[in-house]
This record gives C-alpha cells, sequence and structure tokens, in this order.
C-alpha cells in the first residue's frame, strides 16, 4: 500500500524532530550542569558592606546564583569558619576546597609588592578615575597579569570611596607624634607610616576594637564614619582624622581559582564579571548615602573630634610614599610596571578631573547649597 504525501512528511518531519532532540540532549545537559563553590572572606560575621548586605560578599553570592539560574551557587563563609582571615589567598591558589575568596588585595603585599595597587594607592586616584584606570586603561589586565602565578583570576567587586585617615587615642599635633605610635594600617600605607617613624600593624576587622579599647594600639584605620560606628571605634577614641592620603578609592575583590575558572562555560564567566560590576557600583552607592549623617552623629552625639592632619605630617607621608614606591619600582619589573601605568593614567585623568569634579567643587557646589535657602 503507498503512503500519501501528507502522511510522508508528517513521518518525516517526527523523525527529523526525534533526531533533533537527540543530538541537543548533551548540549541541554551540559548547560545546566552546576558549580557549588565555596567562598571564604576575611571579614566576620554580619558586617555591614563587606559581609552582608548591598554590594558585600553575600551579595554577590546571591547576583550570581539569581544571574545564573542557580547554576553556580556559592556558599559564603566568614573569617575563620573555614580559614583564618588572611588565608583565603592561599587557600582560593591552591585549589581544591575553596574556590573564591573576598578581601582586599593590599593584604597580599607579602606575595607580591604589585598586589596593593588593586585595592588603593595613597594619594592617587579617587571612586571616578580608578576604576576608569581598571577597565580603560589597562589596570585589569595588569592586575590578572600580577595574579597569574598564583592561579588566580580577580574581579572588583566593591568600592568604599575616600577613607578618612581614623582614629586616634589621642590628638594630633606634628609629626612628632607618629614617633612610636602604634596604628592598625594594612598594605603600603604601612609601610608609609612605618618609615616616618610609627608602627604599623596589620589587623583583621574583627579584631581592631578590642585593640584600640584596651590600648594595643594606639590609632586605627577602618573605613569611614557609617562602618567604623558600626564597629564601635568611637567607643573607643574620640579623635578623628581626615582625609584619605592613605586610601583614596579602596577597592574590594574576589579572587577565583583559575582552573576553576576556567572550567565555566563562557556565558557563567560573563555573569560572574557582570555580578561584579554591578556590586561595585551599588556597594558605593550605599555607603555614600550613609557615611553623611553617620559622620553627622558621631561628632553631634557621641563627642568625638573631627580635624585634618597637620601640613607637616601630610608632607612627610607624601614623601615616604614616593621613595617607597620609587624603591619597588626599581626593583622589581612587575611593580614598575604597573606603578608607570597607574601614575600615567592619573596624570591623563587629572587634567579632565580639574575641568570637572575640581571646578565643580571649588566654583559651583556652593551655589546648590544656597538653593536650600
Amino acid at each position: 500500500m503507498g503512503i500519501s504525501r501528507r502522511k510522508l512528511l508528517k513521518l518525516g518531519g517526527a523523525a527529523a524532530a526525534a533526531t533533533a532532540g537527540t543530538i541537543g540532549a548533551p548540549a541541554i545537559i551540559k548547560a545546566r550542569e552546576t558549580f557549588n563553590w565555596r567562598m571564604t572572606t576575611s571579614w566576620p560575621a554580619g558586617l555591614p558592606f563587606y559581609q552582608t548586605g548591598p554590594g558585600s560578599a553575600t551579595d554577590f553570592a546571591r547576583r550570581v546564583e539569581a544571574m545564573s539560574d542557580g547554576r553556580i551557587q556559592i556558599r559564603v563563609y566568614a573569617a575563620d569558619e573555614l580559614v583564618p582571615a588572611f588565608e583565603g589567598f592561599d587557600a582560593v591558589s591552591s585549589g581544591g576546597q575553596v574556590q573564591l575568596n573576598h578581601a582586599c588585595s593590599y593584604y597580599w603585599a607579602g606575595e607580591s609588592f604589585a598586589a596593593q595597587y588593586f585595592t588603593t594607592v595613597p594619594f592617587g586616584m579617587t571612586f571616578q578615575g580608578f576604576n576608569a584606570w581598571l577597565t580603560e586603561g589597562g589596570g585589569y589586565e595588569l592586575w590578572k597579569e600580577v595574579y597569574e602565578p598564583f592561579n588566580l583570576v580577580p574581579l572588583a567587586v566593591g568600592c568604599t570611596g575616600v577613607q578618612p585617615v581614623g582614629w586616634f587615642r589621642e590628638p594630633v599635633e606634628s609629626l612628632s607624634d607618629f614617633d612610636g605610635l602604634s596604628i592598625r594600617m594594612p598594605g603600603l600605607a604601612g609601610d608609609v607610616y612605618d618609615a616616618i617613624g610609627a608602627n604599623a600593624q596589620l589587623l583583621p576587622g574583627g579584631e581592631i576594637f578590642a585593640a584600640l579599647e584596651r590600648g594595643a594600639i594606639d590609632a586605627a584605620e577602618w573605613v569611614g564614619p557609617y562602618l567604623d560606628r558600626e564597629l564601635g571605634l568611637h567607643n573607643a577614641a574620640s579623635y578623628y582624622y581626615s582625609s584619605g592620603w592613605h586610601e583614596p578609592s579602596t577597592t574590594t575583590e574576589v579572587i577565583i581559582n583559575k582552573d576553576d575558572y576556567e572550567s565555566l562555560p563562557d556565558d557563567l564567566k560573563a555573569i560572574l564579571h557582570n555580578a561584579a560590576a554591578a556590586c561595585n557600583i551599588t556597594s558605593h552607592a550605599w555607603l555614600e548615602a550613609r557615611n553623611g549623617d553617620a559622620l553627622d552623629d558621631l561628632t553631634d552625639n557621641h563627642g568625638v573630634t573631627f580635624d585634618t592632619l597637620p601640613e607637616d605630617v601630610i608632607e612627610a607621608l607624601f614623601e615616604a610614599t614616593r621613595d617607597i614606591m620609587s624603591t619597588e619600582a626599581d626593583r622589581d619589573p612587575l611593580v614598575k610596571k604597573v606603578n608607570d601605568s597607574f601614575w600615567a593614567f592619573k596624570k591623563k585623568h587629572d587634567r579632565w578631573q580639574e575641568n570637572s569634579e575640581t571646578i565643580f567643587q571649588t566654583q559651583i557646589r556652593d551655589k546648590g547649597r544656597r538653593m536650600l535657602d
């Protein structure tokens, strides 16, 4: 019996669909492959901005899971829950148990001096310029190059903006007040304080208040008015100094084990980068919205004296910074490469900033305030 043309076409279509389904099945299975990762951090449990809340480690993990429709699930561990606060770098680098870590790159100065440039640079660029260098000025490519020997891929996931100098148990009146002063300060700025006679110490966030309160240290910096108040630093010291010569644009990072990163399909890699970019912007906006009110509260209701450092201190800090960076750049070709890139970009960016932000701050801002009168 013959088969009609209509029935033949119908049978042929069904066969084609079945064949396509068979061929497509492995691709569908591969697309739904899931990755269950662990992320350690340098922060105590519950700490706003870093561990919880907008732009934090947990926010990054939440965004990645949502954007990937659950294909990447990240369990976040606070400092000391899985590894100590400053051992996340080694844990991710070695691979296996931990795939990611959330911290600041200047904590890894002992691994590479150049790592510090990707958190912030003393007397360097603020949020706009620093992010422009990372994304458009070759900074991110240099960051990857610095971390390549450690089998790591970095992402910028947050920014505090300009940070105050910090909290002091006694007032600062001159450069001589830094002789023998014990101060909590990470990164390059800690080396600079040592160079002017102070004693810089690297302490994780969860240990700062207790050390300052009991007098184990004489001064400490953390982040800024809102987060410093959350840590209770105003209950341990009452002299608060600005502005952030040491950290004009403090950027947090997520580092990913490179082997684990390379195991991802391209769409999941893109999700990690886009979740990080969202956190970077969100965190900065979140903190900018809170610091003003927090500073008013500290000065109006908690007896905090807010002031700027004397000019002779700023000049000494600047000279020490320049000497240290020059020495390290001469010692290490990779440091020189990063250093030269950073300052060359800053020089170009400054020309625009002087004709935009600076003019607005000096000529226009006060007119805007008068709109409220």
